[in-house]
């Protein structure tokens, strides 16, 4: 039992530390797009959209001290982050196959009439192209780095749940 409550302490732990690097891969967008001038585009909303989402439910599940409600949550953000991997995905084939937009992103009224768009329009508003490309970190595109966070994150999330799965309480 006391071996248990350490697995549950150490996965709580994890919890958090993905929470805290999701939270940073936005601040990092932020980054970009304020200090950078590097505007959002739909789906790079929609993907911080998820990114926040794993955060939420991530810190969620750090605050449940029975291995059912860490799991429930741990499933939530395994669900958001595949979310994120066709997200990501999609936004990879765009840029790799140019002419999609044509001036004009079908999911920029979508993504702009969401709450959280005009509670903080500076981080949620549509401002760019999903087609535009911008200087590439470390060989890899913006929409790359964030397809690596989402794989990453659900494989940890997906190991998790795999290697706890016969735990109760």
């Amino acid at each position: 039992m006391n071996n248990d409550s350490a697995m549950l302490r150490r996965e709580r732990s994890l919890l958090v530390l993905l929470g805290l690097i999701c939270v940073a891969l936005v601040g990092g967008a932020l980054y970009l797009q304020f200090v950078k001038h590097e505007d959002p585009c739909p789906l790079c909303i929609i993907q911080r959209y998820f990114f926040l989402l794993i955060a939420i439910f991530a810190f969620l599940g750090s605050r449940f001290h029975n291995w059912r409600g860490v799991r429930v949550l741990e499933l939530l953000a395994a669900l958001s982050a595949l979310a994120g991997i066709v997200t990501a995905a999609r936004h990879v084939y765009v840029q790799a196959n140019p002419g999609f937009s044509c001036g004009f992103d079908a999911l920029q009224p979508v993504v702009d009439s969401l709450p959280p768009a005009h509670w903080l329009p500076s981080v949620f508003k549509v401002a760019g192209l999903c087609e535009t490309p911008y200087p590439p970190i470390l060989g890899l595109s913006l929409p790359m780095w964030s397809l690596v966070g989402f794989v990453v994150a659900f494989a940890a999330l997906a190991l998790s749940l795999v290697r706890n799965r016969r735990r109760v309480g």
